[in-house]
């Protein structure tokens, strides 16, 4: 069928039309820009091992929990274009409950709820405490019945404070490939199941944060023959059913053993997150702080 000059007129407006409708929604998509990256090292037989953190408002300090039972807390010296150039040492604490040996904690989460109070998750003896960052002794909260059957060595790795002081906690195994992830809430004193996340690929929880949006960040793991790679998928667990959106994935190698993440807005607004590696104390392994500036 011939068309007519106006009817080709009209389908060219709709196809430019479309094509702007498409740059802005790819403009639209949320990206990283990698901003720092740096090892951290301190000559100390408790340092390593850092799998939570939490960074204040203004993203000049920042406090770590280790899988041997430590807190740390560090300031961070900044460059002039905002770039971590270091961090600089300002406390420690061996974690205790008043009865086992100090620095019997197998530390894996931590969060900070709005009112500035910490609360850390274990693994092995699966919980969730609170922890005084003065002292650095925990206490621990009551347990859902469904920590008991975790799996060894793959607890509640995930751990972060909603806007309204909610507890979030995700173990790093759901107990079988295709079966997604719970998310388990404590909130008046009990916790419940509130959410199921997508399990898409190898990856497992390793880290979680409510951002200054008030969105989940979930940072995810998978360890391969050549090396650790890592993905940051964010969630509106308002929504149901949840859809999870990819941020980052990497290729193998690209960072060492991320198992922390903890979120700022930085002057400019932009939403940044900052990523800690776990170097399970060993010599071949490093401490790396890696931070993003998000991108909407």
């Amino acid at each position: 069928m011939r068309l007519g000059s106006g009817q080709l007129t009209l389908r060219l407006c709709l196809a430019v039309l479309c094509l702007c409708c498409a740059a802005l929604s790819a403009q639209a998509e949320p990206t990283l820009r990698l901003v720092s990256k740096l090892n951290w090292a301190e000559d100390a037989p408790w340092f390593g091992g850092f799998s939570g953190a939490e960074v204040s408002k203004d993203g000049q300090t920042v406090t770590l929990i280790s899988d041997r039972g430590s807190m740390a807390i560090a300031r961070i010296v900044r460059g002039p274009e905002g770039q971590i150039n270091r961090l600089q040492l300002q406390s420690h604490q061996i974690l205790w409950n008043g009865t086992d040996t100090p620095g019997d904690h197998d530390a894996e989460g931590l969060a900070r709820r709005p009112d500035g109070v910490l609360y850390l998750s274990a693994e092995h003896d699966h919980h969730v405490a609170h922890l005084d960052a003065d002292t650095g002794k925990i206490t621990s909260l009551p347990r859902a019945k469904e920590f008991a059957a975790f799996q060894l060595n793959s607890g509640i790795e995930a751990l972060a404070a909603g806007p309204d002081g909610a507890l979030y906690a995700i173990p790093e195994r759901s107990g079988a490939v295709d079966r997604p992830f719970p998310v388990f809430r404590f909130k008046d004193g009990a916790w419940s199941i509130t959410h199921h996340i997508p399990r898409h690929g190898p990856f497992l929880p390793v880290g979680a944060d409510f951002g200054p949006d008030g969105l989940f960040y979930l940072l995810e793991r998978a360890a391969t023959p050549l090396g650790f790679r890592s993905r940051i998928r964010r969630m509106d667990l308002a929504q149901m059913p949840l859809r999870p959106k990819t941020l980052l994935s990497t290729g193998p190698a690209r960072f060492d053993n991320l198992e922390a993440i903890t979120t700022w807005r930085d002057p400019a607004g932009a939403i940044r997150l900052i990523l800690v590696s776990d170097d399970n104390f060993l010599s071949i392994q490093h401490t790396q702080i890696i931070e993003y500036a998000l991108t909407e």
